[in-house]
């Protein structure tokens, strides 16, 4: 169901985003323990594109006040997310990111790949945050059994943080640490070498966001629209409207497309014809909704 919905999930990146340039894509295709190391400048579309892009199963680490209901747990847990708290969703949760370490640990361990974002923190911008102590702990604790996993620092920049139409740069390099980590010191000096590395991989577009108000523009502006205001109330002052609004695209356009099947057959044109038709317009409509 994970590669099935992969397939999906890149497919609607591709209408989603004008571009999506991947560096080392042979990298891809790394099997075994992975540790990914990457920045968080666009919320839970940068988990998105990332783990869609990798030719195998990716969990990561999302923030835990998302889980809070039951139902959302477990949808995000069947996507291979793993919360993690911060100490503004409350103290009571804070032992929690044990779990979560601990984890991370044996989902690598197990020759599994996982996913972090080592500030711990999105705020919509390609200015790297201080890091948290978690990236670092994970790799502790793999280096007490005696395991080190390949770790790649994956560097991710876009030349917008709203709407379609959006270039993305996404650089993944892989990281020579050979140092084990025992200790606050060997902790440090991880991050700073991360911090170095990862700099070096955010690459921000500068190509900006044009969109083609052809016939598909005005095509799509109500259903488009509708989204885009849902999109925008329910993230009012957050970092999350990317995600949300591709989230919503995402679930409701086939809904869409179906609508329009239902109309067209009423025509009595062909179901072949219809076919093609719905395939066609989502590949001919790319970068025409603003």
């Amino acid at each position: 169901m994970i590669y099935l919905l992969k397939f999906f999930i890149r497919l609607a990146l591709s209408i989603f985003c004008k571009e999506v340039h991947v560096k080392n894509k042979h990298l891809l295709d790394t099997k075994g323990p992975l540790f990914i190391i990457a920045n968080h400048p666009n919320s839970f579309l940068d988990a998105i594109i990332i783990g869609a892009y990798y030719n195998r199963r990716v969990f990561f680490l999302a923030r835990g006040d998302v889980f809070e209901k039951k139902i959302y747990r477990y949808l995000l847990t069947s996507l291979n997310m793993i919360p993690v708290y911060r100490l503004r969703e409350g103290k009571e949760f804070l032992h929690l990111n044990d779990y979560a370490i601990r984890k991370s640990v044996e989902l690598i361990a197990k020759g599994e790949a996982v996913l972090i974002f080592i500030e711990g923190i999105c705020v919509n911008d390609h200015t790297l945050q201080p890091f948290k102590k978690g990236t670092a702990r994970i790799l502790e604790g793999l280096h007490q059994k005696n395991i080190f996993p390949v770790i790649h620092i994956a560097g991710i920049g876009y030349n917008n943080f709203r709407g379609i139409g959006k270039k993305v740069n996404l650089i993944i390099t892989q990281f020579l640490f050979d140092q084990k980590i025992e200790n606050a010191q060997d902790r440090v000096s991880f991050n700073n070498a991360v911090c170095k590395v990862l700099n070096e991989n955010i690459l921000i577009p500068s190509q900006k966001t044009i969109i083609h108000k052809n016939v598909w523009y005005y095509f799509h502006k109500p259903y488009y629209t509708s989204i885009h205001r849902l999109a925008d109330k329910k993230t009012k002052g957050t970092v999350f409207y990317d995600s949300v609004l591709f989230a919503l695209l995402f679930f409701s356009y086939p809904i869409f497309l179906l609508l329009l099947f239902i109309v067209l057959i009423q025509f009595n044109i062909s179901i072949l014809t219809i076919l093609i038709v719905l395939i066609a317009i989502p590949l001919l409509s790319k970068n025409t909704i603003s």
